[in-house]
């Protein structure tokens, strides 16, 4: 069973793309919980926009769940960090040998001003 991500390498490349923000793709480490509990758990940004995420990790959540997450940025002088509350939209499981990973299509829903800006750099600076 191919994954979501593995399904659209297979598209056309002269497919359109139909987002308003484009998304980029970029690794980047994450931790995240759920808003209504302490419990954080680690993943990775797969690909990003302004206005949403596609994240990697091991933890099963539904789809509609909003959930906090700290995004870890690399800069010379040591790590940076942006925050974002952002709900699923999607979800997509699949096999990493024995391993149950899965895939989350995020929208954010809050965002600082500050922190929107750090991510808008950051895409800006991969699109280049």
């Amino acid at each position: 069973m191919k994954s979501r991500t593995e399904e659209n390498l297979d598209r056309p490349c002269d497919v359109k793309e139909r987002r308003r923000y484009p998304r980029i793709l970029i690794s980047l480490p994450i931790d995240f919980w759920m808003v209504d509990e302490s419990n954080a758990g680690p993943g990775m940004v797969i690909n990003a926009s302004e206005r949403g995420l596609l994240i990697q990790t091991f933890n099963d959540m539904p789809i509609g769940k909003r959930i906090s997450i700290k995004v870890s940025l690399p800069k010379n002088n040591g790590p940076e960090i942006f925050r974002v509350e952002a709900e699923i939209v999607w979800k997509d499981m699949y096999w990493l040998g024995d391993w149950e990973e899965y895939q989350y299509g995020l929208r954010f829903v809050a965002i600082s001003s500050k922190d929107h800006l750090k991510l808008k750099l950051l895409l800006w600076r991969d699109i280049t």
